[in-house]
């Protein structure tokens, strides 16, 4: 049974925004680090963004700047809040709880004009 579901992936033009949000079937992974990861066509799986239990960020260098992650353990989600999207930033985003190394079906956002 999946116990991450990917939402909010989508089509947006360059420079356009997006926000996605993980959200989980149990409370437990509001006490785990979760973190977003990425995999574009014919490239390996990334990693871009990652949230501790106490909300600590930490980004990648490739979407540092553009890219805020942050957590509501009210509604047991995980969002990433996506600015200034550019056509490199096209790949399947996946949620991934870094404690149990679990893992969403992931979510397609395609930046294109």
């Amino acid at each position: 049974q999946v116990q991450l579901v990917e939402s909010g992936g989508g089509l947006v033009q360059p420079g356009g925004s997006l926000t996605l949000s993980c959200a989980f079937s149990s409370r437990r992974f509001n006490g785990y680090t979760m973190a977003w990861f990425r995999q574009a066509p014919g490239k390996e799986r990334e990693w871009v963004a990652r949230i501790s239990a106490n909300d600590n960020p930490g980004y990648s260098d490739s979407i540092k700047d553009r890219f805020t992650i942050s957590r509501d353990k009210s509604k047991n989600t995980v969002s990433l809040q996506m600015n200034s999207l550019k056509p490199e930033d096209t790949a399947v985003y996946y949620c991934r709880s870094i404690n149990t190394d679990e893992w969403g079906r992931g979510t397609q956002v395609t930046v294109s004009s």
